[in-house]
């Protein structure tokens, strides 16, 4: 059997990607050194951004299964290092593309990513749940997908996706988002508190400072989208959304009882005001299915919260904006959706036949097959008096 090349091994390192910042790990030079002795062994060394890594067993695995299966390997031989301070600034380079600190890419007139803002008026109408399994439902129909949970302070999206106790890696001011076993990359404000329970208590300035530095100093790479958990109402956080990112396209999340439907309606007009369209309404707690009659082959709802609030939202918005403003989907009560969020197991992952997981299939999918429309959203044109 003959050795291998140099470039062989190469080629076979090219395929690994850094499971963090999702490229492959010979573009961004965690490559050190090949080395290839006459018997076939290989000794690679791979210099990773931080000394403590927290995927660096992935990165071993990975690496150690890509060079095995190049022909005439007989073994491999991984040597972790860390790269110094010039080195992580050169990466830093790579990954910003040359662009200038705190710039936010999504605010790009090229951006491709479709940035969708989860918005409600008021808490307590499920907007956390809706926002990660229409996250993991877009992954699912093979788009990259990323989260952002702006409700700095209520954030609750990564427990719901089994890391609400990671942390972000850190390359200097660059910081990685956390990946999940869905493939969604995830960061909050709760992944950057030195403690899990710390409780944060800011004012407009610094949320204003919290959601440009989750924005512009994550690497968030090439999404094809980004989902926002807004906190509720019409407070600090939205107003900054809609001056960093006018090009959001807002989803408003509400019950089917009056109060919320009312409050919900304020929410949609606020987007509308920073300039962003409202893409739909999903109304979530819709109704709960009968269990006794479902056993019986019947489709008898009970409507808990009442009827309607979904529909009157849609159409309220419709009405003052001058575009439709249809209800994406209605979610009906699912006790596997509250467990999925406890557990950090989201119901299209861990119960994708119950009623619950497949309506925010069929919201997601809608939301994927859409067009980038103008309708409400602002164009950037000045006026001028010149013909």
């Amino acid at each position: 059997m003959s050795t291998p090349t140099i470039e062989q091994v190469n080629a076979a390192l090219a395929t690994v990607n850094d499971p963090e910042i999702k490229r492959p790990i010979t573009e961004i030079n965690m490559v050190d050194s090949v080395e290839i002795s006459d018997d076939g062994k290989v000794s690679v060394v791979v210099l990773l951004t931080v000394a403590g890594c927290p995927l660096k067993d992935t990165i071993t695995r990975d690496v150690t299964a890509a060079v095995s299966r190049v022909p005439g390997v007989t073994g491999v031989d991984l040597e972790l290092g860390v790269m110094t301070a010039e080195q992580r600034a050169g990466l830093q380079e790579i990954l910003r593309g040359g662009q200038a600190q705190r710039e936010i890419p999504f605010a790009q007139p090229g951006s491709l990513t479709k940035v969708y803002a989860i918005a409600s008026g008021k808490g307590g109408v499920g907007k956390s749940s809706v926002t990660v399994n229409l996250a993991l439902s877009l992954a699912k129909l093979g788009l990259k997908v990323g989260v952002l949970d702006a409700d700095i302070y209520g954030h609750s999206v990564p427990a719901m996706l089994g890391v609400g106790d990671a942390r972000p890696t850190q390359v200097d001011d660059l910081i990685m988002p956390v990946p999940t076993p869905s493939g969604v990359s995830v960061i909050s404000i709760g992944m950057l508190k030195p403690k899990r329970e710390q409780v944060v208590a800011w004012r407009g300035p610094m949320l204003d400072r919290a959601l440009v530095q989750m924005l512009a100093d994550v690497y968030w790479g090439d999404l094809d989208a980004l989902l926002l958990d807004l906190p509720p109402g019409t407070g600090d956080v939205a107003i900054s959304l809609g001056q960093h990112l006018p090009n959001a396209e807002v989803v408003v999340v509400t019950t089917p009882q009056e109060a919320a439907a009312e409050v919900a309606e304020r929410a949609g007009t606020m987007a509308s005001m920073m300039h962003q369209r409202v893409v739909g309404v999903v109304e979530n707690m819709s109704y709960l299915a009968c269990p006794h009659c479902l056993e019986e082959g019947k489709d008898h709802r009970l409507e808990v919260f009442g009827s309607g609030g979904g529909d009157r939202v849609a159409a309220t918005l419709s009405a003052r904006f001058g575009y439709d403003v249809a209800v994406l989907g209605r979610i009906p009560l699912d006790v596997s959706l509250r467990e999925g969020g406890d557990v950090g197991k989201p119901i299209v992952d861990s119960d994708p036949t119950a009623p619950a997981a497949q309506e925010l299939t069929r919201i997601a999918e809608g939301l994927s097959g859409r067009g980038r429309g103008l309708a409400g959203m602002q164009l950037g044109l000045t006026p001028s008096s010149r013909f």
